[in-house]
């Protein structure tokens, strides 16, 4: 009898591991689709002008409204996780989001598209929130440090995407069968992936604890401010270092994207390395070697303005930042008295906000100091997010014991 219960405990351990191993799976789809899409869509923005008779200006304010879509939605969305789960919202999120591509060339005119864009933020900044709270649960379950595979994996899918993007436009497929090809094919593996992702563990502080909104907390401004920081630096080399490249480095136009495709390719192998290196360092140690790291290209790219070396600077920059957003959300999402959706809506809040509001305040720097002098605001918050790392990563050595059971998550976040 005891051998029998001993062999059902066995199974009941196997399956487990297998449900955490698919629900790592499912995830991975949902992050890839969430790049994939992405970049599908952004790669044909010059055929978007086209149809609906788009000048640059325009084509920046429709563009907006994407990201303030999101940053409204990603406040609540902890919100609307805590009440549902994360596994519910994912799932809704991403079939919303595979089924709102295919509107973007039908709408009527420039109004409604906004109108379009607008709701499509709501859908992405939501989905965000809830994809990274899933993954969280999956990360817990898994018990060591994965999370930044999933953004690795999101890269990747953006890759593919900005690759399949060019392929429909050489092959001249209308806008409208490129996207409706591409949605059916995500929406299929998203189908085949919600299936298997993990309900979020039962909490008895979580809940007992109504659902609503909440401000955040001061280590939730401190991990907030990093991400911040972190979103804002990737938001100005996508968005100015080709340029950088070009009128500053004095690149060939040829070589002037390789800055950005030596910086995005760092994000992507950073990645897929980060989870070994969390494991190897812990999340304190690495948090402040990226930081540094993030700081020392930077410096690079800025002192010494030749095309080889701002490749160099900018390549080192990607290895720096790859590891701080996934190290960023496993923290929030760890934090003890709060549903994991609850502490990323938080952080994406902040972090977000770096990312849409950081590139535009870079272009008003440049057309006033010139865009190397501009850059050194990334440069000083790139030191801030050093110091700021330093400082969350200090408080272990001298917990009370009698307090250790309240931080053993941060303890665990910042080992």
């Amino acid at each position: 009898m005891w051998q029998n219960f001993k062999i059902m405990k066995l199974n009941q351990k196997a399956i487990e591991i297998k449900q955490v191993q698919w629900a790592r799976f499912a995830v991975s789809i949902i992050f890839f689709n969430n790049g994939f899409l992405y970049a599908n869509w952004v790669s044909r923005l010059p055929r978007i002008q086209e149809i609906y008779g788009l000048d640059n200006g325009s084509l920046g304010m429709i563009l907006l409204a994407v990201a303030l879509g999101a940053l409204v939605a990603m406040p609540f969305a902890g919100w609307v996780i805590s009440s549902k789960g994360t596994r519910q919202i994912t799932s809704i999120g991403a079939l919303l989001f595979c089924g709102v591509i295919p509107f973007i060339p039908l709408m009527p005119g420039p109004l409604f598209l906004v109108a379009l864009f607008f709701c499509m933020g709501i859908t992405t900044g939501i989905l965000d929130v809830a994809m990274n709270a899933q993954a969280v649960v999956v990360e817990s379950s898994r018990k060591k440090p994965i999370m930044s595979s999933f953004h690795a994996i999101f890269s990747a899918g953006m890759m593919i995407g900005a690759g399949t993007g060019a392929l429909f436009t050489s092959l001249n497929v209308t806008l409208f069968q490129h996207l409706i090809i591409i949605s059916v094919f995500s929406l299929a593996l998203a189908i085949w992936g919600i299936r298997y992702l993990l309900p979020d563990p039962v909490s008895a502080t979580i809940s007992n604890e109504k659902p609503g909104f909440r401000w955040p907390t001061k280590a939730l401004v401190g991990i907030g401010f990093i991400a911040f920081c972190c979103m804002l630096g990737e938001g100005a080399m996508a968005d100015w270092s080709t340029n950088y490249m070009r009128n500053v480095a004095k690149a060939d136009k040829s070589l002037a994207p390789m800055g950005l495709a030596a910086f995005s390719f760092a994000m992507m192998l950073g990645r897929f390395m980060g989870d070994r290196m969390r494991i190897a360092l812990g999340d304190s140690r690495l948090l402040m070697l990226s930081s540094l790291t993030a700081f020392l290209g930077m410096l690079l790219a800025i002192l010494v303005a030749q095309p080889l070396v701002v490749i160099a600077g900018l390549f080192i920059v990607g290895l720096g930042l790859a590891t701080i957003v996934p190290i960023a959300y496993s923290t929030a999402g760890a934090m003890p008295g709060l549903a994991p959706g609850v502490g990323i809506s938080m952080v994406t809040t902040i972090g977000y906000s770096g990312f849409l509001f950081g590139p535009p305040l870079i272009g008003f720097l440049a057309d006033w100091q010139g865009l190397r002098l501009a850059l050194l605001l990334v440069l000083v918050l790139f030191v801030a997010m050093a110091l700021l790392s330093f400082r969350q990563g200090r408080p272990r050595a001298v917990v009370p014991k009698q307090k250790k059971k309240k931080v053993e998550v941060l303890e665990t976040v910042f080992d």
